[in-house]
């Protein structure tokens, strides 16, 4: 799920990432994500807010966007980074149930990345 998510995200298919979410997805997002996003909306980053709610602006807010994200796991699970010179500066903690993607958090804070056990691959 998490594959099909980011490559339908990268190619900006929202079709494709709507069949991926569950119908009630919730999106949390740290204060540095927000933070982030929003010193580069001027750049093309998303509205970002501490929670989304439903697939449709869920996937809105990563329709295009997931190029740079790798495929990780964190914490065990599968999951997603995005890294600069191999350094995580966001992870993609992916919820799932019933084949959908039910919940997506988005940490960029340093301290709890560095708290999260991370494998990228």
């Amino acid at each position: 799920l998490v594959s099909a998510f980011l490559a339908a995200s990268r190619a900006g298919d929202f079709e494709r990432l709507l069949a991926v979410l569950s119908p009630d997805a919730v999106l949390r997002a740290d204060a540095s994500s927000v933070r982030v996003a929003a010193a580069y909306q001027d750049r093309g980053g998303p509205i970002l807010t501490s929670e989304v709610r439903g697939a449709a602006q869920v996937a809105s807010a990563f329709r295009g966007r997931a190029t740079a994200a790798l495929p990780a796991l964190i914490e065990g699970e599968a999951g997603a980074v995005w890294a600069v010179r191999g350094q995580v500066r966001s992870a993609f903690l992916f919820t799932m149930a019933g084949g959908k993607i039910t919940g997506i958090d988005l940490v960029m804070d340093e301290a709890h990345l560095g708290a999260l056990d991370i494998e990228i691959g």
